[in-house]
């Protein structure tokens, strides 16, 4: 643990002394001020309009930061040469791999702090109150639909050769699932039989994010909770998707040939 503990600080500290997350930041910041300034025919309602710009550019933020910051991981440490010494130490690769998405989902869960603390005083200046226990759950589980995002892009980076290539298919395949993947046992159904059958094993086999992108209308139409038990259902769900890819990461990095 010792390891990866130090493995996962490196990661937070590079994250933090690059500019993505500050960049990303003050567009959120700036758009929806802007967004929230502005009276549309002195419609009170308006603000539900706000959070929902302001919750969309949180999940365009983080999941940028989550797919930037990871596919970057183990390639950077190729090209500086700096994984051949720190794979001479007792470290095995299993060690990096835990360490590096420890690292990316330690840092992307400190950049979600800070979003969601300036969602929340948009929210509460404009309402009046705050729910906390709303806010705790969409915290939770959008931090946690991103150990899948970042457990997908650490897979990538050692899979694909350029941390560029596999940025632009991660994102790709985020995207994708958002748009098509709730759909995809409707469109097997128009379809001739084995393509059918293809849509359907593809309709199960992948992680269903958008699940949890819609979750974020709660926030902004102040619904209730959801139950604790089906919390803990949708993170268990979330947390055998990160571990299948982390697994999967392992194994290919256990049997790629690191050349110096």
């Amino acid at each position: 643990m010792n390891v990866i503990l130090c493995l996962a600080a490196i990661v937070i500290k590079e994250l933090y002394r690059r500019k993505d997350f500050y960049v990303l930041f003050v567009i959120t910041a700036v758009i929806t001020l802007m967004m929230g300034s502005v009276s549309f025919f002195h419609e009170a309602n308006i603000v539900r309009y706000v959070k929902d710009i302001c919750l969309l550019l949180i999940w365009i933020s983080s999941l940028v930061i989550a797919i930037v910051t990871t596919a970057r991981q183990i390639p950077a440490e190729r090209e500086s040469r700096t994984i051949f010494p720190l794979l001479a130490k007792p470290v095995t690769r299993g060690q990096v791999v835990v360490g590096k998405f420890a690292g990316c989902w330690l840092a992307c869960g400190l950049a979600l702090v800070v979003f969601y603390l300036f969602f929340g005083l948009v929210s509460a200046a404009k309402e009046g109150h705050l729910p906390l226990g709303q806010y705790l759950q969409a915290f939770w589980l959008h931090w946690a639909t991103l150990a899948v995002v970042i457990s997908m892009a650490l897979l990538g980076s050692l899979v694909f050769s350029a941390p560029s290539a596999n940025a632009t298919i991660c994102f790709t395949a985020v995207v994708a699932i958002f748009i098509l993947g709730g759909y995809l046992h409707k469109l097997a159904a128009l379809q001739p039989p084995l393509i059918a059958l293809l849509l359907l094993l593809l309709y199960f086999l992948i992680p269903h994010l958008e699940w949890f992108y819609t979750l974020r209308e709660r926030l902004v139409f102040d619904h209730s909770l959801i139950g604790w038990d089906d919390c803990l259902l949708a993170t268990a769900y979330l947390a055998a998707y990160a571990a299948a890819f982390l697994f999967a990461a392992w194994l290919v990095f256990r049997r790629k040939t690191l050349t110096t």
